[in-house]
């Protein structure tokens, strides 16, 4: 890999900023939020001794962010890049949680279009890993314009594996879309 999954990104409302482990407060003030998981595979993450596995992961990552809102400095969430796959040119996106305040808003699909900007310039697919019961993010990453290709569990950092959904984006299909929204 002759890229970083790591970098500053940012948009016109929110920055990406590589997660240190000093962020840890600052992220569980937002994880702690039992509504945020309702959806999710792993439903109790809000608790702390959970979410402390799950931060630790995303440290070891070494592709994870906090995500900080620009009009306020709040942090709001988090989402990381992981599991590059050399042999596929393929890069997976995931482990996206926002607070219930920035829900409907659009953060999500900006964080994704700025993701996947970047990463575009080195990567040929994008895949999405989203719980099997979480529609919310179902729909999200459908107006992205990803496909479901595949169903399959997948092991999360020190939790049991969950049975979850497989999308990609292809490069050329994000191309295509982009255009396409900007004709609109």
């Amino acid at each position: 890999m002759n890229f970083s999954i790591q970098t500053i990104l940012e948009n016109e409302k929110v920055i990406l900023y590589p997660l240190n482990e000093n962020d840890f407060d600052a992220l569980y003030n937002v994880a702690c939020d039992p509504e945020i998981w309702k959806q999710h595979p792993n439903k109790n993450r809000w608790e702390k001794e959970v979410f402390q596995s799950f931060f630790e992961g995303a440290l070891q990552s070494k592709g994870a962010f906090k995500i900080v809102d620009k009009s306020t400095n709040n942090v709001i969430g988090s989402t990381r890049f992981y599991d590059y796959n050399h042999q596929e040119n393929s890069i997976l996106i995931g482990y996206t949680f926002y607070g219930t305040d920035y829900w409907g808003k659009g953060i999500n699909q900006q964080v994704k279009a700025t993701m996947l900007d970047y990463i575009f310039q080195f990567v040929s697919k994008v895949h999405f890993h989203v719980g099997a019961e979480n529609v919310r993010s179902q729909i999200a990453i459908s107006r992205l314009k990803a496909e479901k290709v595949a169903e399959q569990e997948v092991s999360y950092f020190k939790e049991q594996p969950k049975f979850n959904f497989v999308y990609e984006i292809s490069k050329e299909n994000w191309n295509n879309y982009k255009v396409n929204k900007e004709v609109k």
